[in-house]
């Protein structure tokens, strides 16, 4: 029997030739923290500090809402005697300051809750400059519609309700055109907040808009969440700034928006959704 010490030498065993190249690990692209754009980041962080407000005395912080709060009564020449505090630059800057105030931390929730996904995509589409604007514009139609039908209030009215409804019907002149965010062809988040706009007459026939439109208005007539009065014993919801605010995103949206516009028949084309090929 032949011993081991004896036995022929052997070739070593095969090597794999992969085990001598290091692996090569792709990373997975990173996606970033913050996905909203910064109009709406800064508009939001602006609510938050601004909302710092409720740290303040109680003198203090009923001066502030007296000032910046929007008080119907202040336009009441026949009330000479009133004295509110503001003076008269307070009648220009209360259209829009207003909308900045709110009354605890839920009504200033529920407003940013739903600027996340209507406000994103407006803020991506128009740029922060067009898109502070349409804020203002859209708060001081609120105001005007809350001051026609509340002609003799005096508890101030404030919150950003009338500049979210405003951003909600401006979203929804594309938010359902193909490859937008209300859409089941969606793009990325850019792309997506970019399509072309349905034109007005074409955004009222299509069904998706108006069952959004009959959903919204009912929530607020029923319901009537948002900006509301800061009077504890008169509290009610200024649902009629809702509106005022929600109209004028609806009817200015074409003035804001840097898209370019698209023909009725090609607007009919694009609007199809991958639902209709199901």
């Amino acid at each position: 029997m032949d011993s081991p010490q004896n036995s022929p030498p052997q070739d070593p065993p095969p090597q794999n030739l992969a085990q001598d190249v290091p692996a090569v690990v792709e990373e997975a692209p990173r996606e970033p923290i913050l996905t909203l754009p910064v109009a709406l980041t800064a508009y939001i962080i602006l609510l938050a500090v601004i909302h710092l407000r409720m740290l303040l005395p109680p003198e203090i912080e009923n001066w502030t809402i007296d000032v910046f709060g929007f008080i119907p009564k202040r336009y009441d020449s026949s009330l000479l005697n009133l004295q509110i505090p503001g003076g008269t630059g307070a009648k220009v800057w209360t259209f829009v300051t207003y909308s900045l105030l709110h009354a605890n931390l839920t009504h200033l929730g529920f407003n940013v809750l739903w600027l996340l996904p209507f406000g994103s995509a407006l803020a991506r589409r128009f740029g922060a400059i067009r898109f502070f604007l349409f804020l203002a514009v859209t708060a001081a139609a609120g105001a005007l519609a809350h001051l026609i039908t509340h002609e003799h209030a005096v508890a101030p009215m404030i919150g950003a309700s009338a500049s979210v409804s405003g951003a909600m019907a401006a979203a929804i002149r594309f938010a359902f055109a193909r490859g937008s965010f209300l859409s089941f062809s969606r793009s990325d988040a850019d792309t997506a907040a970019r399509v072309p706009a349905l034109p007005l007459s074409r955004a009222l026939r299509d069904r998706r808009v108006v069952g959004f439109l009959a959903v919204w208005f009912g929530m607020n007539i029923i319901f009537g969440v948002g900006a509301i009065g800061v009077d504890s014993e008169t509290t009610s919801v200024a649902w009629q700034a809702h509106i005022g605010g929600f109209f004028a995103g609806l009817l200015l949206f074409a003035l804001f928006d840097p898209v370019p516009r698209v023909r009725n028949d090609a607007a009919d084309a694009s609007s199809q959704d991958i639902s209709n090929r199901i």
